[in-house]
Order: structure tokens, then sequence, then C-alpha cells
């Protein structure tokens, strides 16, 4: 072997001895300073809740050099690699701890943009999910409701899969149930899907045509003002075996918030043709249609005053109102009878008298005589159903006088128009009616005519004798018809 080669050698072995030649490294832990040997040498600073923790040492293998020296220094640890022999020694703690980051005193944290958005969208997220599922599980319960309640009879107070007045209940007016011994209907205002027009305005609020699945129903809103004529209202409606032809129907009664303010809302049938008072302006009627109507009028008012006994018996009731606006027209041009706010009770079983709470009265035009002279007697129940009759007499003659008699019709007019304002005040109708007891314009032509001229014997009669009157004029201007 020449001298080159040898050369060579040595140099490939000093080579390979360098490349496995270890660093010398300063090491420090536990309170000791010593030195090791490692491919690297490091040193490194831990803050914890028990103080800060220095630390030199070396490491070894590749593996755990790429861990521990890739690491980027945080709040609370910092670490520092070198490769030459004792290039750790003079590292210091400040110095380490200069490298960890810091966060400004005063300053909130800076998150990300999508730890943000995350922090914000994921509860409303959670939130509309959760909403989304109590909708569904509402809808699914409701609709199961309504269906077993399509199942009812409507003598057991079911009609068109709403529970009537006869066993409802108002998820909403809870402080009013609280007070009041029978419940009111379940039918949610939000089905009432749009009040279509206004159709009548009275002194207690006004009357909308509504539409609720389809149909066409009559919504009655009360200001927060008469909360007490909605009340008398709701329960005189709600009386068990109530539900007559000729009274109007009723579905439900609420309450809701519109435009800031509390209104009390009366659900019912409703009628085209609108009042009496409206149609008898519009439209001139024959004998046998008079007839009807008046006599629709009197079954109604003999159902009210009926006291209907048994286990689920109906009180009597006094109607104490009854006037052409309170009363409506079907399409079969028959009657029925509304506006029971000021209405009266009565129950034999216990001789209880129920006025209610509304301290407002009937209207002036239509009081009867003990009324306004005020003789009435405020504690007999057969004095209110006279009050009831002298108004129906009165209604009486607003039909007769736009029914056709001997080919002549009159156009309308109220009771006493003749004698009293437009709006008559209480000492008008009191001075007519009772100091001077002028009675309504009866025409000559009326006597002649065969149905105006029956007549019964002087005093006030019942509203089933007026009934049975009715028919029997009726039944026999038919029997006439077919001679």
């Amino acid at each position: 072997m020449d001298r080159c080669s040898v050369h060579v050698l040595l140099l490939l072995l000093l080579q390979g001895l360098q490349a496995l030649q270890t660093l010398q490294t300063s090491a420090e832990g536990s309170g000791t300073a010593t030195q090791c040997h490692g491919t690297r040498c490091f040193s490194s600073v831990k803050v914890s809740s028990s103080g800060v923790v220095f630390e030199r040492g070396c490491l070894k293998g590749l593996e755990k050099i790429l861990l521990h020296c890739s690491t980027p220094p945080s709040s609370h640890q910092a670490i520092f690699c070198c490769s030459h022999d004792m290039c750790n020694s003079n590292t210091t703690t400040n110095w380490l701890m200069s490298l960890l980051p810091t966060v400004p005193e005063g300053e909130p944290v800076r998150y990300r943009v999508e730890t943000l958005l995350l922090f914000i969208l994921g509860p409303v997220v959670v939130l509309a999910l959760l909403s989304v599922a109590s909708v569904l599980a509402c809808r699914r319960l409701h609709h199961g409701r309504l269906q077993r309640l399509q199942e009812f009879d409507t003598e057991q107070g079911a009609v068109d899969g709403l529970i009537t007045s006869n066993v409802g209940d108002s998820t909403l007016a809870v402080r009013i149930r609280q007070i009041a011994s029978k419940m009111f209907s379940v039918f949610p205002i939000l089905t009432v899907s749009v009040l279509m027009e206004c159709v009548g305005k009275g002194r207690y609020g006004e009357v909308w045509r509504g539409q609720w699945q389809g149909e066409n129903v009559a919504v009655k809103i009360f200001s927060s003002r008469d909360e007490k004529s909605w009340f008398r209202e709701t329960e005189i409606y709600n009386t068990v075996l109530l539900r007559h032809d000729n009274i109007l129907g009723f579905m439900a009664s609420d309450m809701t918030s519109r435009n800031s303010s509390t209104q009390l809302w009366l659900i019912t049938h409703y009628h085209e043709n609108g009042s009496l008072y409206d149609y008898l302006q519009r439209v001139a009627v024959e004998t046998s249609e008079s007839l009807a109507m008046a006599a629709s009028i009197a079954c109604g008012l003999v159902h009210l005053h009926t006291e209907i006994f048994g286990t689920e018996g109906k009180p009597a009731i006094a109607h104490r109102d009854l006037k052409s606006k309170n009363i409506l027209v079907t399409k079969e041009l028959r009657c029925c009878i509304a506006d029971l706010g000021l209405a009266v009770t009565h129950s034999q079983a216990d001789n209880l008298l129920d006025v209610g709470n509304n301290p407002k009265v009937g209207t002036k035009r239509y009081m009867a005589p003990e009324v306004l002279d005020e003789t009435i007697q405020t504690d007999c129940f057969d004095a209110y159903k006279r009050v009831d009759i002298w108004a129906f007499g009165l209604v009486l003659w607003e039909i007769a006088r736009r029914t056709y008699s001997n080919g002549i019709v009159e156009e309308y007019k109220p009771p006493f128009y003749d004698q009293v304002p437009n709006d008559p005040s209480f000492e008008d109708m009191r001075k007519v009616v009772c100091v001077e007891q002028q009675r309504p314009f009866i025409p000559n032509r009326w006597f002649s005519d065969p149905v105006s001229k029956k007549n019964s014997p002087g005093g006030l009669l019942t509203a089933l004798r007026i009934k049975k009157t009715l028919d029997k004029i009726h039944s026999s201007l038919e029997k006439g018809k077919e001679s």
C-alpha cells in the first residue's frame, strides 16, 4: 500500500470519529451543576403556580431534538437549543423569561375571527335548533288534539274542531280564569288568519269580519276599558246549554296585544246580512218574512228566559239591552240575539240573582218605564224579563214599519223618532215615556191589516205567550195562502 492510500484512509477515519463526537454541555437541575454529553444543548424555563423552574441539559436522538427544539415559546414555557460545546452555559433565567410572550395589562385577550364567530354562532345555532324542535313538537301535539276534538259531537261541545263554550279553556286569559268559575274556549287568536273588514262600531268597540280555516267569523274587539263587558259576555256565552239557533253562535274569546294596547276579542258566527237595524234600513219585507223574523226573536228570548233544570242545567237569563242593533239576521232571514254583556242570570235552586259587575246600563231609547222612573225591583228577576219584553215590543214596531201592509211600506225609523232627539238623554226618554206616557205611533191602516190588527189583553205578555201568538198568526197566514 503506497503512502497516498494511507493518507486517504486516515482522513476518512478522522471524519468518522468527528461524526461520532458528542458535545459537552453544561447541565443544571435540581440545584446541581454538571456536564453532560449529547448532540444538542438546551436551556429551558417553565412558569407554574409553584414558581419558575430553570433547567439546562443535552438532547440525544433526532426525534427528541425535533420535539423539544421546534416547540415555540408559550406563556408558561420557553426552550433554547444550540449546537456548540458549553453553548448553554451563559443562558440565564431572565433571558429565557424575556422570550415568553406577554399580554399588556389592561388589554383584553385578542381572539381570532374564527374563534369569535364560533363563540357567537354556536349558541345561536343551538337555540335555533331547539326552537325548531319545540315548534314541530307543539304543532304535532296541536294536530293530534284537533283530530281528537273533531271526533266529538256538537252536542258535547265540539264545533269544527273547536271546544265550544261548554267545556273550553282559554290559554291566555289566565288572570280571568282564576276569578271565573267557568272556563273559556280554546281558539288561538293566531288561527284567525286575517281581519278582512270592519263591519260595525258600537259603544263597546268594533266588529270585524275575519277568516278562520277559509270560513268567515265575526270578531268583536273590545277596548281594555270595557273589560267588564267583555268578561260578562264571555261568561254568559259559556253558560251550559245556551247554544240555540236564535242565539248568536259563540266560538271563543281571548286577550291579545296590538299596537301597544290590550284588546279583548270575542269570536262568533258571522252573518252577512248584519244587524236587524241595518237590514231594515236596506230592505222592506213581506208579511211572512216579518212574522218569521219576529217569531225567531221570540223563540230566542224564550230560550234565554227559561231555566233548564238538571245536573247540567241552565239558569234563566234576561238580556237587558235588547234592540234591533243587537239582533242579527241570518241568511235564511231568521234572527238571532247577540250582545249579552249586560245580561242577568237567575237560578231557582239557590234563588241567586247575578247581575254581574258591569256598571253600564242599556240603551236609553229602549228603556222600559220602570227603568226610566227608577221604580224597577232590582232584586226581582221577573222585573228584568219585563224590561226585555218592553224592548221586544219596540223591535216589533220597527219590523212592522218595514213590512208591506195593504201595499204600503214606510221608511225605517227608530222608536220615538218623532218625539226625542237622535241621541236622547235619560231625561228625554223619562219625560216622553213616563211623564207624557207617549208610545210609538201606530198608523190606522195597521188596524185594517188582518195580521197587524191582532192584539192581546192589556199588560206585558211573557216571551212564550208572544211566541205562541206569532206562531199561530203565521200558521193561519200560511193556511190562507193554501186555500
